[in-house]
């Protein structure tokens, strides 16, 4: 069967959407999801997301030069370089796009729905969270990342955000994008 990159079904040790959905109530993290169809940009989701509250996140799964892995997420309108975002996180030979199977094996996510929620699936703390200060300072009282697969949107608070974090066992470095 081919399925379309989103919704291919996944690795069974892999958390996929409803199984986050489950484990975010589960930890009383307050969640609002909305369905829509399945995007691949930032540009392609924002019409579907014009009646919800707060700021939709842009996240970019990197690699560096020692292959180490870097997840960083942003408000979507950020304006990220990656040369100066490289030496904000300290990695070495800069930083590059990392690689879908990478990207599957380690987040358990498809390229297009790449998010913060990918971390519940890096249980050996392989990737670096870095994460820009607007998300977590309560700048916005709502988040939207995709839970997942690309075809939804969920929306958590700042607060939230940091149990999640704290609940997945990772350390987030928290840079300022100007």
């Amino acid at each position: 069967t081919i399925y379309p990159k989103a919704t291919r079904p996944m690795s069974s040790a892999k958390i996929g959407k409803e199984e986050l959905l489950s484990k975010l109530a589960e930890w009383n993290i307050v969640t609002e999801t909305v369905e829509h169809p399945q995007v691949s940009t930032v540009e392609q989701a924002l019409p579907h997301l014009e009646n919800t509250e707060g700021k939709f996140a842009k996240n970019l799964f990197l690699k560096d030069k020692k292959k180490r892995l870097y997840l960083f997420c942003a408000p979507h309108d950020a304006d990220i370089k990656l040369n100066d975002l490289a030496k904000l996180v300290g990695a070495t030979g800069g930083l590059r796009f990392a690689d879908a199977s990478i990207l599957e094996e380690k987040l358990g996510i498809q390229e297009g729905s790449v998010s913060v929620f990918g971390i519940i699936n890096d249980t050996e703390n392989e990737v670096k969270l870095v994460l820009d200060q607007r998300l977590l300072d309560e700048t916005y009282t709502k988040l939207g990342f995709h839970p997942m697969v690309n075809s939804a949107t969920t929306s958590i608070s700042p607060c939230d955000l940091k149990i999640f974090i704290d609940k997945t066992n990772h350390e987030p470095l928290i840079v300022t994008i100007n």
